[in-house]
């Protein structure tokens, strides 16, 4: 007849929390610590998947896809230029302050900031809504300002118009799913907006 004990203890030493746990039964030697065995196969077998930080994370695929294309251009990849994009895509999504008013048929969104944010609104809120500007279900604007960009999105379609005004600025911006792309090209020095 196998037997079977568990032991658990658990201590309370700064906060922290320890658990031991031991197990006997009938057919294992003496010196035989599965709870060890097992932690120690779990940590060789992790790969973390995240780097720390989405720029980073960005730049480490990025690079990873261009050692791996034997056709890369060394000569002409532009991982600096990336690299500002992505800051330009941190500081817009932190950065932006946002007024957003629906219209009969859309919805208008002036988009401002401080001095960097503002420069970042100005070079990708134009970029973008000629991105948006491909879906033919709506009609995109991006108007300069003094102060800012006004982006203005409308459509015939109340189902249409429903739809971008959930999604409002921020979302309109993440629209479009072209930034893996898009990304690409720029680390290559390509001309991004020719794409």
């Amino acid at each position: 007849m196998k037997t079977k004990m568990i032991l658990i203890v658990t201590a309370l030493l700064g906060g922290t929390a320890f658990a031991v746990a031991q197990t006997t039964h009938s057919g294992h030697g003496e010196g035989m610590d599965h709870a060890t065995q097992t932690q120690a196969q779990q940590l060789q077998n992790t790969i973390l998947t995240e780097p720390g930080q989405g720029a980073f994370a960005a730049l480490s695929e990025v690079v990873r896809l261009l050692d791996a294309d034997p056709d890369t251009d060394w000569g002409q990849v532009d991982l600096a230029g990336l690299r500002a994009h992505l800051v330009d895509m941190d500081r817009l999504v932190s950065g932006t302050i946002v007024k957003e008013t629906e219209l009969p048929d859309g919805l208008s969104a002036m988009a401002t900031g401080d001095a960097d944010t503002l420069a970042t609104i100005r070079r990708m809120v134009p970029a973008h809504a000629a991105q948006l500007a491909r879906d033919d279900r709506w009609t995109v604007e991006a108007v300069d300002a003094e102060n800012g960009v006004e982006l203005r999105v409308t459509s015939d379609d109340p189902s249409v118009v429903a739809r971008i005004r959930g999604l409002g600025f921020f979302g309109l911006m993440a629209s479009q799913d072209h930034h893996r792309e898009h990304h690409m090209v720029m680390a290559r020095g390509e001309n991004a907006h020719a794409h």
